[in-house]
């Protein structure tokens, strides 16, 4: 039998665990293209990805030229995206906006989707980087929004908003800033309406990580192991 050595203990490797995604969906965007960095060039296409409800997320992935040949037209297929949940700074209307996609590093086309699998997942693994903000709706509905930074190699970080429900949200509307926060959940995109002047008003999407799991890691107990 051969086995598979893996160095968990790089650097490199803990940045890479911690920010996992899998999106499994259909492609129902092109290509477009993005930026390029030494030669090689950077892709945005859509994927609507089914919820357990009736409705559906549409998340936006970004895709290496190296990874499929992007001139082609893919809309209606199905795939499978495994990758990280990335942001960076745009600056627009003289502030900087947050803008957030998958980064793929694997993508696969597959026929159909299994019914009991899970098609979207995500787990972060970062730093509660501003203070939670914790409200209920009119109904009563506890909820908690989380904003982490999630470490990748060469010093930069990404910035995940995420929200919580229920006692989630309790739980977390006392977390500390800089403390470490393991989440697990599923991205989510969500339409609402930016005020531009007095009389009008645009549509827009937000992107963030809706909470099923969160966690603040015993630093003692990970150190003894």
């Amino acid at each position: 039998m051969q086995e598979t050595i893996k160095t968990k203990n790089s650097y490199h490797e803990q940045v890479i665990e911690n920010n996992q995604v899998t999106v499994m969906g259909e492609i129902v965007s092109d290509f477009t293209f993005s930026h390029e960095i030494f030669s090689e060039g950077f892709y945005m296409v859509d994927i609507e990805v089914a919820r357990l409800s009736e409705s559906k997320d549409i998340i936006p992935v970004m895709v290496s030229e190296r990874l499929l040949d992007v001139t082609g037209d893919y809309k209606g297929m199905m795939v499978v995206i495994n990758g990280q949940f990335r942001s960076y700074n745009r600056h627009e209307e003289h502030k900087n906006k947050l803008v957030l996609s998958v980064f793929a590093r694997e993508l696969e086309f597959i026929d159909e989707l299994n019914e009991n699998v899970k098609t979207n997942q995500i787990f972060l693994d970062g730093y509660v980087c501003k203070e939670p903000v914790y409200r209920k709706t009119p109904l009563g509905r506890e909820i908690a929004d989380l904003l982490l930074a999630v470490n990748r190699p060469y010093g930069k970080s990404d910035y995940i908003p995420c929200i919580c429900w229920g006692r989630n949200a309790r739980y977390a509307s006392n977390f500390a800033v800089g403390e470490r926060c393991l989440v697990w959940g599923r991205i989510q995109s969500r339409e609402y309406m930016k005020k531009l002047s007095e009389d009008e008003l645009e549509k827009r999407i937000a992107y963030e990580v809706s909470v099923s799991k969160l966690e603040i890691p015993d630093e003692e107990a990970e150190e003894s192991d």
